[in-house]
């Protein structure tokens, strides 16, 4: 079979793929997003009853492989009478651990924003929770979003894993046409191509938004 005629024939699968693999990978990033803005406030408030919950979440997602993750939630949790469609399952688990790792991000962002952020806006009235939501989130937010597209792209490489649970994202797709046409090098080097693919498009868009963040940054 020519290359070309191969790869042809496989096109509709890898791109069904591909269509999976791009809602897992987005779905996750905003489920991460909702998840990691409260876990990175928590973990900086003053209150040690906030940071401990959250200090130990993210400590416990970010030690344990993703897989297990996976397996714990898709297989595990039925035991106890808590059922997931594979879709929902995989795009649960991959948004907790984002949730995680996007926690950090932001996280370390309101602390690189300077001190006297805090000082300036508590001479002009502000308490605590304004200061951190009209003056030192909207700058946290544009210092973090290199690392947080560095999970968005991660992302997109980690819905390979969601194939074990039976999900036909591009991954488990790509081994569903080797299956028939026992072409596994080309396939996986498609496949590969297509993830590399996909991640420069996000890498674009990452370049754009920090260009568009900071001239909004500079004419403020």
């Amino acid at each position: 079979m020519e290359l070309l005629d191969l790869l042809q024939q496989a096109a509709p699968t890898l791109f069904r793929g591909v269509g999976y693999t791009l809602i897992f990978a987005v779905a996750s990033m905003l489920g991460g997003l909702l998840l990691g803005f409260p876990l990175a406030i928590a973990r900086i408030v003053p209150s040690r009853w906030a940071q401990w919950p959250a200090t130990v979440y993210v400590s416990l997602m970010r030690g344990t492989p993703l897989l297990v993750q996976i397996f714990v939630i898709y297989y595990g949790l039925p035991s106890i009478g808590i059922s997931f469609s594979p879709l929902t399952a995989g795009i649960l688990a991959l948004s907790l651990n984002a949730g995680a790792y996007l926690s950090e991000s932001l996280r370390g962002a309101i602390l690189g924003v300077h001190t006297g952020q805090w000082a300036a806006s508590y001479s002009i009235g502000l308490n605590y929770w304004q200061t951190l939501r009209y003056v030192i989130i909207p700058q946290a937010i544009r210092i973090a979003v290199p690392s947080m597209s560095n999970t968005l792209i991660s992302l997109i490489k980690d819905t390979s894993l969601v194939s074990v649970i039976t999900v036909t994202e591009l991954m488990l797709a790509t081994k569903e046409v080797i299956a028939v046409t026992f072409r596994p090098l080309p396939l996986y080097l498609a496949a590969a191509a297509i993830y590399w693919c996909l991640s420069m498009c996000f890498e674009r868009l990452q370049i754009r938004l920090e260009r568009k963040l900071g001239q909004a940054h500079k004419s403020n």
